[in-house]
């Protein structure tokens, strides 16, 4: 059976699930949703998921929210290779040790600055606030020193988790492309993730970059400009 992916691609989450269901072999079908255009806010949509977030899977009957969940279901419910979310308990405690982490660390502190640095200025049609900005950039940047010093120890480890791609990478590095957007490259002046970002999106490809197609696409046409109201050149 067909597990039905529910998904806006500008959302981290929502990529990973999707990069996921295609490395793994899991079979799939990609629901496109633009919550722009209110897709999530319709009847049939909130049946589903009544918080109005993507991604949603279907599974048959059995509708799921949350991006972590569906890992997890996935894992459990269909047949893919070990390496993605072990069965082992101390192997996969460690997957989960990253997933728990994450909530709080990558996942905010890129959004954050994306929000405040990029999409509601661009949305507002306003300048950023660059105090603002700069803060949670700050603390953006402490997150990826530790993603480098403690996670990756160093350069020592290949991945999150140890010497196997799981999902806690395919989780990682979609957040870490967030901020392209914003013109924010977190690889810069990085050569530890730059060599992790590029190894991962290597064992993902092609899955990854199509993914990833429509973020490319904004860090072409706006690299973090706001038209008529901010240009990154001219306040570097």
């Amino acid at each position: 059976m067909s597990v039905q992916i529910f998904a806006d691609v500008m959302s981290q989450p929502a990529r990973a699930v999707l990069i996921f269901c295609r490395a793994a072999g899991i079979k799939h079908e990609l629901v496109p949703v633009r919550i722009t255009n209110g897709d999530t806010r319709t009847p049939e949509y909130k049946e589903m998921n009544p918080f109005q977030k993507v991604p949603v899977i279907k599974d048959g009957d059995f509708a799921l929210t949350e991006s972590i969940a569906m890992f997890r279901y996935l894992a459990r419910e269909k047949k893919i290779a070990d390496h993605w979310y072990p069965k082992d308990s101390k192997l996969q405690a460690r997957v989960d040790e990253y997933l728990e982490w994450q909530h709080l660390n990558t996942r905010m502190h890129c959004s954050l600055y994306v929000w405040h640095r990029w999409l509601t200025p661009l949305m507002k049609q306003a300048p950023p606030d660059e105090k603002k900005v700069a803060a949670l950039q700050k603390t953006m940047e402490s997150c990826l020193d530790q993603i480098e010093q403690i996670w990756l120890k160093n350069g020592e480890k290949k991945y999150i988790c140890g010497e196997n791609i799981s999902v806690a990478d395919i989780l990682a590095a979609c957040e870490l492309e967030q901020p392209s957007m914003a013109g924010y490259d977190v690889k810069k002046n990085r050569p530890i993730l730059t060599a992790y970002m590029e190894r991962v999106k290597e064992d993902l490809n092609p899955h990854y970059d199509e993914a990833h197609s429509a973020v490319y696409k904004m860090k072409k046409k706006f690299g973090g400009d706001i038209p008529g109201v901010y240009s990154t050149k001219a306040h570097l």
